[in-house]
């Protein structure tokens, strides 16, 4: 299989790009993959790193409110055209971004099959604008399909991720425990906020920390990268350590979340397309903070479909600073039944063979298009 991806921007939109890339040269390791992207995204350093090749062309949203990138844009379309003609691939794939609307246009002008993925449980701009013009739309949320009534080639898929859920027994969990330098008879908080962190999350736990709250409860805390040394100097000033406080270990970034995740017994953290799958497959209780003012607010519809089924509680980022937080986290974690009973209904909306549906899906189109 020859096959172009479009991604770009964040890691939601490359990630599951990737996973698509590596599924197809597993099942067909012949197989050429190129990924086009901008200059801008996290696409530079993640896919490089991936070991696939990346072409970037110029891509923003169409607005006239900005002619500078309206031209470029439009620039960005004949570069995309020039790259489908040169790679001449079998299939088009787009997982999100501004990048997906010169890619599919373009492909479509060649009559390349072409095919959308999208993570959200509230359908992109980009999809919705392209929904007509594609030849198949995958979704990771039966809600997603919901939103795009105009469309009749909508499937239900999932979204693809490596997170798994480990089965750990007890001794396999205490030994994780252990090695991180927590105990195993405290329940374990989980707080992250991605690479780049969550400020009002970490603000937020900063207090905790600061006032010493959670004394039968343990916390593994990801500020991310950036924020950490801030973190760092605010607990120095409270003559507190940041590598050595009781009950709580910081990280920089959690390199092994698959193992974290799965020892923990409840999570805090944003509410992105992959981390709420990651979460219902793990089968843990979170407590989501939607990220504001993301394009169609995607994150707290993400977070809603758990929050209906019982599986998750929403805290708004705004009402961070006047709720109580450590109380909120106490009436969940000191409760281990409630506690299974979420993580539970999380796991029963999760998705595991959704990279196989997907690729089934991409293969059936392909079979379609050319037979």
């Amino acid at each position: 299989m020859r096959a172009i991806i479009a991604a770009a921007g964040t890691a939601g939109h490359i990630n599951p790009g990737l996973s698509i890339a590596n599924k197809i040269k597993e099942e067909e390791p012949d197989s050429k993959i190129l990924f086009i992207g901008t200059q801008r995204g996290l696409e530079k350093d993640l896919v490089p790193r991936a070991g696939y090749q990346l072409k970037t062309i110029d891509a923003y949203g169409l607005s006239l409110k900005r002619p500078d990138r309206l031209l470029k844009t439009l620039k960005g379309f004949k570069e995309a055209k020039e790259i489908i003609q040169n790679f001449k691939p079998d299939v088009v794939i787009g997982t999100g971004g501004y990048i997906c609307g010169a890619v599919i246009t373009e492909a479509n002008k060649f009559n390349i099959p072409t095919v959308l993925h999208e993570s959200n449980a509230f359908p992109g701009k980009a999809v919705k604008m392209l929904s007509k013009k594609t030849d198949k739309i995958l979704v990771g949320f039966e809600e997603a399909k919901n939103r795009l009534k105009e469309a009749s080639n909508v499937v239900v898929t999932g979204n693809p991720t490596k997170m798994k859920d480990l089965n750990l027994n007890k001794e396999m969990k205490e030994k994780i425990i252990k090695a991180i330098g927590l105990v195993p008879e405290k329940p374990i908080l989980l707080v992250f906020g991605g690479s780049q962190g969550a400020k009002a999350i970490n603000d937020a736990i900063l207090k905790i920390v600061k006032a010493k709250a959670n004394q039968d409860y343990q916390m593994i805390w990801a500020p991310g990268p950036v924020q950490y040394s801030v973190i760092e100097t605010e607990l120095k000033n409270c003559n507190m350590d940041i590598t050595n406080i009781k009950n709580i270990k910081v990280f920089p970034y959690i390199y092994n979340m698959e193992e974290i995740m799965n020892i923990a017994d409840l999570l805090i953290c944003r509410s992105g397309a992959m981390t709420t799958n990651e979460v219902s497959i793990v089968g843990k209780p979170a407590i989501f903070v939607p990220l504001p003012g993301v394009s169609q607010n995607h994150q707290e519809y993400n977070a809603r479909v758990l929050e209906k089924i019982g599986a998750a509680k929403i805290i708004l980022n705004k009402d961070l600073e006047t709720i109580d937080l450590n109380k909120f986290i106490e009436d969940l974690i000191y409760n281990p039944k409630l506690l299974n009973q979420m993580g539970e209904k999380a796991k029963s909306i999760s998705n595991k063979n959704a990279i196989d549906k997907i690729y089934q899906e991409i293969k059936k189109l392909i079979l379609q298009k050319y037979e």
